[in-house]
C-alpha cells in the first residue's frame, strides 16, 4: 500500500494539537471540495485523501497508532497479538518495534514484510487489505414553492453531472433535509458511496402563511357585501371556493376553511386548514347619489 503522509496533507507538524488540525482541515475542505474545484478530475480524490487525514489525526487513539506504526497503522493490534504470540513462543525473547525497525528483524523493510506476511498485499499488488473508505457525504439545495408542495410527487434532479430521482413529500418543510442513500462521493478501495443530502429551499408565499400544515390569508370583503351578506369567490393553494358571507360582518372576521390547508407530512389523507381573514374595503369615488344614501343612512342611525 502506498504510504500516505496525512502530516502533509493537512499541512501540520507532528507536534500539532487537536485545535491546529481541525484548522487546518476547516480550510482546506472549503479550498478543495469537489464542488468548488469542477474542472479538476482530481479533486475528489484530493478531498478523499483530505478526509482521511483528519479521521486519523483528529481521533487520538488512531493518531497515536499511525505515528507509530506508519502505513500499517490498522494492523496494530493484529501486530501486538503476533508480538504476544512470538514472546509466549521464544520464551518472552521476542521482538518489539522501536523506533529504529522491528527488533529481531533486519530494520524497515523487514518490519514491512512482517506486516505483509501477515496482511498481503505489497507493492506487486497482492491480495492484502487496503484501507476501505467510506465516500463523503454531498450535500444539494432544491428550490421550491408553496404550490409544488401540496401533494407528494416524483422530481428528477441534476447533482454533480448525475441525474437523479427522488420523491418529494407533499408537506415539507422550509429548511427540511432528506438523505438519499449511496448518492454522494464514490469510495476509496471499493469503500461505500456516501450519501446525499437535499435541503428544501421554500420561500415565502406572497397570498398564503404558512404556521405547519395551516394555512392563513386575508381576503379582501366590499363594504356592500360585508353588511348585506352575500356570496363571494376565495382563492386556495388547490383551486377556487364559494362562500357565504353573514350579513353584518365585521372587519377582522375570521373563517375557518376545514382540510384546505397544507397535506400533514407522511400522513397520507391528513391536511391543514386554511384561514381567512375579512379586510373590508371602505368604497372610494362616491357619486351624488351614493354619498346622498349614506347620509340618509347616517341620519337613520343617530336617531336609533
Amino acid at each position: 500500500m502506498a504510504f500516505i503522509d496525512y502530516y502533509k496533507i493537512l499541512g501540520v507538524d507532528k507536534s500539532a494539537d487537536d485545535k491546529a488540525v481541525k484548522v487546518a482541515y476547516r480550510k482546506l475542505a472549503r479550498k478543495l471540495h469537489p464542488d468548488l474545484n469542477p474542472n479538476d478530475p482530481n479533486a475528489s480524490k484530493k478531498f478523499q485523501e483530505l478526509n482521511e487525514a483528519n479521521e486519523v489525526l483528529s481521533d487520538p487513539e488512531k493518531r497515536k497508532k499511525y505515528d507509530q506504526y506508519g502505513e500499517n497503522w490498522q494492523h496494530a493490534d493484529q501486530y501486538e497479538q503476533a508480538r504476544q504470540q512470538q514472546r509466549s513462543q521464544y520464551g518472552g525473547q521476542g521482538g518489539g518495534y522501536q523506533s529504529g525497525g522491528f527488533e529481531g528483524f533486519g530494520g524497515d523493510s523487514d518490519f514491512s514484510d512482517f506486516f505483509t506476511s501477515m496482511f498481503g498485499g505489497g507493492a506487486n499488488g497482492g491480495s492484502g487489505r487496503k484501507s476501505v473508505y467510506r465516500g463523503q457525504d454531498m450535500n444539494a439545495e432544491l428550490q421550491l414553492n408553496l404550490r409544488d408542495i401540496t401533494v407528494t410527487e416524483k422530481r428528477t434532479i441534476t447533482v454533480n453531472g448525475k441525474q437523479i430521482r427522488l420523491t418529494i413529500p407533499g408537506g415539507v418543510e422550509n429548511g427540511q433535509t432528506i438523505k438519499i442513500a449511496g448518492h454522494g462521493g464514490p469510495g476509496r478501495n471499493n469503500g461505500p458511496a456516501g450519501d446525499l443530502f437535499i435541503k428544501f429551499n421554500i420561500p415565502a408565499d406572497p397570498d398564503f402563511k404558512r404556521s405547519g400544515a395551516d394555512l392563513y390569508r386575508n381576503i379582501k370583503l366590499d363594504l356592500y357585501t360585508a353588511v348585506l351578506g352575500g356570496e363571494i369567490t376565495a382563492d386556495t393553494l388547490t383551486g377556487k371556493v364559494k362562500l357565504k358571507v353573514k350579513p353584518e360582518t365585521q372587519q377582522g372576521t375570521k373563517v375557518k376553511l376545514k382540510g384546505k390547508g397544507m397535506p400533514v407530512y407522511k400522513k397520507e389523507g391528513q391536511f391543514g386548514d386554511l384561514y381567512l381573514t375579512y379586510d373590508v374595503e371602505l368604497p372610494t369615488n362616491l357619486t351624488d347619489k351614493q354619498r346622498e344614501l349614506f347620509e340618509e343612512i347616517s341620519k337613520l342611525n343617530a336617531k336609533n
